[in-house]
C-alpha cells in the first residue's frame, strides 16, 4: 500500500514539473513576441534615422558642402556651383556614395520646377545628379548657395533646398 502512494506522489509531483515548465516555457514564449514585435519597430526607426544621417554625411561632403566659400563653416551647407559640375562628372562618382538617387529642390523663394542644366543655370529649381526609381525617398533641409554678381560686387546668395535621397 505504502508503494502505491509513493508512486502516486511520484507521479504528481512529475506532472507538477511538467506543468510548471510549460508555464514558464509559455510566459517566455510570450516574451519572445513581443521582444520581436518591437525589434521590428525598432529596426524602421534606425533606418530612418541612418538614412537621414546618410543625407546630412552627404550634404556635408567636400563634394557638396560650402566649406570656407561663404564666410566660415556651415553645417547642412550645399555649393550649388560645385554641384552643377559635379553633375557633368557623376559618372566618375558611380557607386561612391551608395545611393540610387540624389536631387536638389529649392524650396524658397518659390519658382516653377524646371530642371537645371548649363543654359538655364541658376533660374531653375531642381538639380538631379542621379536619376532612379529605386528605393525609398529620404530628405533633409539644406542651404544652397552660390556666388552671384549684383552691381559689379560679387554676394553670396543663399536659397532653402532639399536634398533627397533614395537608397535600396
Amino acid at each position: 500500500m505504502k508503494t502505491k502512494k509513493a508512486q502516486m506522489k511520484i507521479q504528481q509531483m512529475a506532472f507538477m514539473l511538467i506543468a510548471v515548465t510549460l508555464f514558464f516555457v509559455f510566459v517566455g514564449l510570450f516574451v519572445l513576441v513581443i521582444q520581436f514585435s518591437n525589434l521590428k519597430e525598432s529596426s524602421s526607426v534606425l533606418e530612418e534615422k541612418n538614412a537621414l544621417l546618410l543625407v546630412t554625411k552627404i550634404a556635408n561632403s567636400p563634394e557638396f558642402s560650402c566649406g570656407g566659400a561663404f564666410g566660415g563653416g556651415r553645417i547642412s551647407c550645399i555649393d550649388s556651383d560645385k554641384v552643377m559640375i559635379l553633375r557633368e562628372n557623376i559618372n566618375k562618382y558611380e557607386g561612391f556614395w551608395g545611393v540610387e538617387n540624389i536631387e536638389i529642390r529649392k524650396i524658397y523663394p518659390l519658382s516653377e520646377y524646371l530642371e537645371c542644366t548649363g543654359a538655364n543655370y541658376p533660374n531653375c529649381s531642381i538639380i538631379r545628379l542621379k536619376q532612379s526609381n529605386i528605393g525609398e525617398e529620404h530628405s533633409n533641409f539644406v542651404s544652397l548657395c552660390r556666388k552671384e554678381s549684383v552691381g559689379g560686387n560679387i554676394e553670396d546668395k543663399c536659397e532653402l533646398a532639399k536634398l533627397i535621397i533614395a537608397y535600396e
